[in-house]
């Protein structure tokens, strides 16, 4: 069944795995849902040969207007969304798979701006993280008042920057980050979207008051193991209520998305295409 706005013009920045997975999508169930891949662009143009037709390689990412996109959605890498986010939301809503990016209030801020005067929306996927509604909706009843994040996997799946570059494991379990998100952010940019979109889901806690932990674990050489942690005030007895989610992905040696996530993501450009474009942040 196509969807309701059709059609949908849909671009994909970034030709990863999770790139190709969302170009193969598009381009064998799209015309059924009412998608038509319009361009794919990848840093690499080399990454594309063979496999993407050559009427849909863009080559220049400033030269997207010209492809009319209604959706362009970014798999790439957090620079994609600091150096050309604006550029995007001039001309389509943005579908943002790298949440680590907004982390830079600067950017965050320049996001929404833009989207604000080009009324266009920044979509941001939840990926890995569970029980997104759940959080959003009790954060917005001021019935949260902790959240904490743990993301563990076997180092060769972590690829990270400055300080963090240089921590190595002290065992067999070792946490790596813990504390405030947007502090790890700029050093762990592709490990930290599930803690990025936690951290948009609950924005009276934020990036400063969500709490991430990354953790490397040399017995998880085929799985991502995220745990979320919420507690909400004391009520009236000192008791507090609170939740514990645990969830194990299955992943590719190394690899830094997890199977599962490769799925959820499809669902949310799927979500995002009934969605109005109404400027501002939503998860989705």
């Amino acid at each position: 069944m196509a969807l309701d706005r059709v059609p949908q013009r849909v671009g994909v920045v970034g030709y990863g795995r999770l790139g190709q997975s969302l170009v193969s999508h598009l381009l064998t169930q799209g015309p059924e849902l009412g998608l038509e891949l319009v361009f794919v662009w990848n840093r690499d143009p080399r990454r594309m040969a063979g496999s993407v037709p050559p009427s849909l390689q863009l080559q220049n990412l400033t030269a997207l207007g010209e492809r009319h996109p209604d959706l362009v959605v970014e798999v790439a890498h957090p620079k994609i969304i600091h150096e050309s986010g604006t550029q995007i939301l001039r001309h389509a809503n943005l579908l943002v798979g790298s949440p680590s990016a907004l982390a830079d209030q600067a950017t965050e801020q320049k996001l929404l701006e833009a989207s604000h005067h080009w009324k266009h929306a920044v979509f941001v996927a939840r990926g890995a993280l569970w029980g997104t509604e759940d959080i959003s909706r009790l954060d917005a009843a001021g019935g949260l008042q902790s959240l904490r994040v743990t993301m563990a996997t076997h180092p060769d799946g972590f690829r990270l920057e400055g300080p963090l570059a240089a921590a190595h494991s002290s065992g067999p379990r070792t946490v790596l980050y813990e504390g405030p998100v947007r502090g790890l952010c700029p050093f762990a940019p592709r490990n930290s979207n599930t803690m990025a979109a936690a951290a948009l889901a609950a924005p009276s806690l934020g990036f400063d008051h969500v709490i991430g932990v990354l953790v490397a674990d040399l017995s998880l050489t085929d799985m991502h193991v995220v745990d979320v942690e919420l507690r909400g005030p004391p009520g009236p007895t000192g008791q507090s209520f609170a939740v514990h989610t645990h969830r194990e992905n299955p992943a590719q040696p190394g690899a830094v998305t997890g199977s599962a996530t490769v799925t959820t993501f499809w669902r949310s450009l799927l979500g995002c295409c009934k969605l109005p474009s109404r400027p501002g942040i939503h998860l989705c």
